[in-house]
């Protein structure tokens, strides 16, 4: 299994070592064991011993970028590989993916559908966005393009996977846009940052400001209202991960097969409808009445 550990510090992040846990138990199912490798580029030397010296059957490669140098020397070198994530050569390999896109056009539907017209989106971070990320850019254009289909004004933001992130992001919304009234997030690490930053702004969830997204369950209960999201089904993706790599171990001679799964929307208690935030809406023209004219005998 290719899984670079996606935090600052080169740690796996708990969604990561679902994963992990979910290939593994699955791979044991079918009698093979799992062999962890960090590597997120062809360079690294990691990813070369594997291949020098066969020390696997197959890869399962994960943190797919839409030109991943990865899967360009797997598929030269004609090794047994599948992805869990897809890119730019997502008809020529075998994978299994969350329709981040869709997913992301059906949260804003969702909040469309409570009154909300000021929809922000808050993404990964900027240095994993500029990497080519897949996820990152499916989410991306999904909302881009939901928000332009309803006639609405995209703003979208990268935002650091941690607390502080959430709470500059957070302030960089309602500083650009005072009556911004929701966010779409796709990063789950920054949720109690942004819940801390309403909450300085005097702004409450749901009362005043709605958050959905496409989050881990574990992160969605963990902050207080409980997060309205499309769950990131770590342990159904790992082990369709599994049975595609063992497809192709067994009958390599088959077209590679595509599995895109769209989690159904949970809703908790961090979306309600929608309130016009007072101050930010301009206040509405008086009405111009006609002159009234004068009348003989009047007395105006």
């Amino acid at each position: 299994m290719l899984y670079p550990p996606a935090s600052r510090g080169r740690h796996y992040t708990g969604m990561q070592l679902d994963f992990i846990g979910g290939v593994a138990e699955a791979a044991t199912e079918y009698g093979y064991d799992l062999l962890l490798s960090p590597s997120g580029s062809e360079d690294e030397p990691s990813f070369q011993r594997i291949l020098a010296e066969r020390q696997v059957d197959g890869l399962i490669v994960m943190e797919i970028r839409r030109d991943d140098d990865r899967v360009e020397h797997l598929a030269k070198a004609g090794f047994p590989f599948v992805t869990i994530g897809r890119n730019r050569r997502a008809d020529e390999t075998g994978w299994v993916d969350l329709d981040f896109a869709g997913l992301s056009a059906s949260c804003v539907q969702h909040l469309v559908d409570l009154g909300h017209s000021r929809i922000a989106f808050v993404n990964r971070s900027q240095q994993l966005f500029e990497s080519g990320y897949g996820f990152a850019h499916l989410a991306l254009e999904g909302y881009t393009e939901a928000m332009t289909r309803l006639g609405l004004t995209p703003h979208a933001y990268l935002c650091d996977e941690d607390t502080a992130g959430g709470e500059a992001v957070l302030e960089r919304i309602l500083r650009d846009d005072p009556a911004t009234t929701s966010v779409v997030t796709m990063n789950e690490a920054a949720l109690t940052g942004l819940y801390r930053g309403l909450t300085r702004h005097g702004r409450a969830v749901p009362r005043d400001f709605s958050v959905v997204g496409v989050a881990a369950g574990r992160w969605a209960e963990q902050v207080t209202p409980e997060l309205t999201a499309a769950e990131i089904p770590a342990s159904e993706m790992s082990r369709v991960g599994v049975e595609l790599m063992v497809e192709r171990l067994t009958t390599p001679e088959a077209p590679p097969r595509h599995v895109l799964l769209k989690p159904l929307i949970s809703l908790r208690a961090s979306t309600g409808r929608c309130r016009p935030v007072p101050g930010a809406e301009p206040e509405p023209a008086l009405p111009e009445f006609p002159d009234i004219p004068d009348f003989p005998g009047s007395d105006f």
